[in-house]
Parts: structure tokens; sequence; C-alpha cells
């Protein structure tokens, strides 16, 4: 299981984009912590919960799986 955390700086293209720990871009601050999970789907569906008014996305770099945009 890793950890996720919600990196709450927006992305230009309005993003707020999930990270697995051990992510180049895994958020130190300003960030909501999301738990452990065994892959980036539950991580993004509890951060889509949490902030059901952004717009949540996998990072395409530690959560492919779960990149859309």
């Amino acid at each position: 299981m890793a950890n996720y955390r919600l990196n709450l700086n927006q992305q230009p293209n309005g993003d707020y984009e999930v990270h697995e720990s051990g992510c180049t871009y895994y958020p130190t601050v300003n960030y909501n912590d999301l738990g452990s999970y065994n892959s980036c789907g539950p991580a993004v569906s509890e951060a889509k919960r949490k902030y059901p008014s952004k717009q949540i996305n996998g990072c395409v770099h530690c959560s492919k799986p779960c990149h859309t945009s």
C-alpha cells in the first residue's frame, strides 16, 4: 500500500493532482493527506468525495492510470 496526497495548489489547467508517496511531485506543503491505498483509484475517489467542487486528477507521473487530462 502507498500513501496518497492531494496537492492543494491548482495546476494551470485547473486540476488538483493526487500523488503517490515517492513521486517527484509528492507535495510537502499545502496538501491533504488522503490515506493509504493499493492503487490510485480509491485515492482519487476519496479526493473527489472530500472536494466535490474541485477538478481532481491523478498525477501523470505516479498515478498514470488515474490521469485523465
